[in-house]
């Protein structure tokens, strides 16, 4: 069985890395990235199961960032 792969996008590095431990050790592959513009490079070019997003980030909100990836891969949550 494949672990499930998150996409996390938070430009807080505490709280990234805190999320991104916290899954990791509930045993889902999770990538963090700090900015919309790097996260929707990632969902573009990666296959993720599921997105997390925080709403204010520098370069692409998270509003922004929620609306491109529902228009590209409108199946992924």
């Amino acid at each position: 069985m494949k672990n499930i792969k998150i996409l996390l996008a938070e430009d807080d590095s505490n709280l990234g890395n805190l999320l991104k431990n916290y899954l990791t050790v509930k045993k889902y592959d999770t990538n963090l990235f700090m900015n919309g513009i790097h996260a929707l490079e990632a969902f573009i070019k990666e296959s993720f199961d599921l997105c997390i997003l925080d709403i204010m980030m520098p370069e692409m909100d998270g509003i922004t960032l929620a609306r491109e990836m529902r228009r590209l891969k409108p199946e992924i949550p």
